[in-house]
């Protein structure tokens, strides 16, 4: 199959496949957020406080990664150039300092995001898709995927730069099919999503959810970098994003194990609804 940039012009505005897939993976992170407060009969508004924060630390955070990785300045001021962990740090302490700006404790903040952040990482990876980025290694599987003017474009010649290895005198202008990576990724983090959201519920203490979303979010990162075409190898055939998996995954299973047991902690006044919910808000007929 072979895969085209997807890209809205309106006008002199250019919305692409990423663009729009991102608007949308924190739209329906936030109205995760949203359902869960309403469900717990809290103010909403906190998830818009929350998108809102996720938003500016996350880009700042995976532009800067990015940045330091490459030692690319010029990225700074162009609209490709993210990556994932840099936006998860940033993100998480953006969100953390607005939690504790607003007097609502972390750990309760972490459990809500938890399979918000799972569903708007797959739906983000979706944009990844549209405009062949974070692809994966040449494969012969029914399913790969050739992108001819991906981020960049899978031929012999990028993909070589990309440490993946060909045999001599192969064409290095030949379009290649490779592992659609982000499709793998969404799928996963799809049914991640959906078993946090299935044990929001949980008995043990509050953060025991979000130390089960590092685990699977670290495992899932580890599996699929086996798959994808990278140029940041480290200790052999490991790249960073699997070293930092790694840590992910060990801190999870840290807090998994600390907070097994233990009081659940009650989100602060600020969370407390002011007023009706809204589907009672209205005027009620004799």
């Amino acid at each position: 199959m072979t895969v085209y940039p997807l890209a809205l012009h309106f006008g002199w505005l250019e919305v692409t496949g990423y663009g729009l897939m991102l608007f949308v993976s924190f739209y329906l992170a936030g109205w995760a957020m949203t359902h869960e407060l309403r469900r717990r009969g809290l103010d909403e508004e906190y998830a818009a406080n929350i998108v809102i924060a996720a938003v500016i630390g996350g880009l700042l955070g995976a532009k800067l990664w990015y940045v330091a990785l490459t030692g690319d300045l010029d990225a700074l001021i162009r609209r490709g150039g993210f990556v994932w962990y840099g936006g998860f740090i940033g993100g998480s302490l953006a969100v953390m300092f607005n939690s504790w700006r607003q007097r609502v404790p972390i750990r309760f903040t972490a459990d809500l995001v938890a399979p918000a952040l799972a569903l708007g990482y797959a739906v983000g990876r979706v944009g990844c898709f549209l405009v062949g980025d974070d692809y994966g290694i040449p494969t012969t599987l029914p399913w790969g995927v050739k992108f001819p003017q991906g981020l960049p474009a899978t031929t012999v010649g990028n993909l070589m730069q990309l440490h993946v290895k060909f045999p001599p005198g192969t064409d290095v202008n030949q379009l290649v099919a490779v592992h659609p990576t982000e499709v793998y990724e969404t799928t996963l983090m799809l049914l991640v999503f959906w078993w946090l959201w299935r044990h929001r519920d949980h008995r043990h203490a509050t953060g025991w959810l979000f130390s089960c979303y590092l685990v699977f979010a670290g495992l899932e990162r580890f599996v699929i970098e086996a798959f994808r075409a990278k140029d940041d190898r480290l200790l052999g055939s490991f790249t960073l994003a699997q070293v930092a998996s790694i840590g992910l995954i060990l801190v999870g299973v840290y807090l998994m194990q600390r907070l097994r047991t233990g009081e659940p902690v009650a989100p602060a006044m600020f969370l407390q609804r002011k007023g009706p919910p809204p589907s009672e808000s209205g005027p009620k007929s004799s």
